[in-house]
């Protein structure tokens, strides 16, 4: 197998700003695997957060380029296990090539991913559209920008988010709202929030503590009134053990969990300890929403916006309709690049 990779540049429709930082541009790193003229993609989407870089993808490609070219594309598991014991970290590098991998191997088998898997594309959730911190006239153009989706997700972790979420229920009064405080609360901030929250019949709470406060986050689900979710602090399968009767739900994300073998461990991983499962992702094209949107019949919730947030799209893939994840009747992960403009 031939292992090669190229940057790419990303540009959103909108800054994009959480309660950590904003910016305009993203660069993330496009790879591509090739057996016997057969070709598979995925996406890398580094983010600093989790001490990634497009640099640090490319130079962790580079150790996994001899590697990937000795192994055969069907031996997924022996894989996955064989890059995460050559670097530590990586997450979204690894993710990248698990991805190409699994695209490679269902299109060998020209089958849609999801159906080599055995799953339903009847099955997908709705997912949420991102209302990024703005101001209020700005707020009010994010929302009207959502039109088609029936489910809002408003990032929070300022000293406005009451202002923020009345300006965003206002605006869309029939919606189902859901906010992420990105890890920028205190316990005692995020209960004192609940009651605002709840009074804006918003119907969920994700990562509302630091990541590593999991006592904090028992003590936030206990008297929040509404479920919480973990994105944060669970970035891998062993990490939800420890979550138990601290989160009603994790967030998988390819690009913390380092690959769709460890997403699927994840998610049986989530049920074993009855909690529910979403999928999200970063800022990513439609490459990257269409390799964790395989997994969609099998999620409670998904945040799979990261495409429909760009200027410009490179890629065509998975499809959001009515808010609906929308799986291909294509081979692999059912993305083609998109003829220059």
């Amino acid at each position: 197998m031939k292992l090669s990779w190229y940057r790419v540049s990303l540009q959103t429709r909108m800054p994009f700003v959480i309660s950590r930082w904003g910016y305009p541009g993203h660069e993330n790193v496009i790879v591509s695997i090739t057996d016997d003229g057969v070709t598979g993609m995925g996406e890398a989407a580094p983010n600093r957060y989790y001490r990634e870089s497009p640099e640090s993808v490319i130079a962790a490609l580079e150790v996994y380029q001899p590697l990937i070219e000795k192994a055969q594309y069907w031996s997924l598991e022996a894989i996955d296990l064989m890059l995460t014991g050559a670097l530590a970290g990586n997450a979204s590098a690894r993710a990248a090539v698990s991805s190409a991998l699994h695209d490679l191997f269902a299109r060998k088998l020209s089958v849609p991913l999801y159906r080599m898997w055995g799953l339903s594309p009847e099955c997908t959730p709705l997912t949420s559209f991102t209302i990024a911190i703005d101001d209020v006239e700005g707020l009010k153009r994010r929302v009207a920008d959502a039109a088609e989706y029936p489910v809002l997700k408003i990032k929070l972790g300022t000293d406005r988010d009451d202002e923020i979420v009345r300006t965003v229920r206002e605006a869309a009064p029939d919606k189902t709202l859901r906010v992420d405080a990105n890890a920028a609360w205190t316990p005692v901030e995020a209960v004192e929030r609940a009651a605002m929250l709840r009074d804006n019949a918003v119907e969920s709470l994700e990562q509302p503590v630091a990541a590593s406060d999991v006592e904090g986050m028992r003590f936030v689900r206990e008297r929040c009134g509404m479920p919480v979710i973990a994105d944060e602090s669970c970035l891998v399968s062993r990490d939800i053990p420890r979550l138990a009767g601290s989160c009603d739900a994790v967030n998988i994300k390819l690009a913390k969990c380092g690959s769709l073998r460890e997403a699927i461990r994840m998610i049986h991983t989530a049920r074993a300890h009855d909690m529910k499962v979403m999928a999200g992702c970063m800022i990513e094209t439609s490459l990257g929403i269409s390799a964790i949107a395989q997994l969609a019949p099998l999620l409670d919730a998904a945040d799979l916006d990261g495409a429909a947030l760009l200027a410009d799209d490179p890629f065509t893939g998975v499809t959001i309709h009515g808010g609906r994840v929308a799986l291909q009747d294509a081979p692999g992960l059912g993305v083609t690049r998109r003829p220059p403009a």
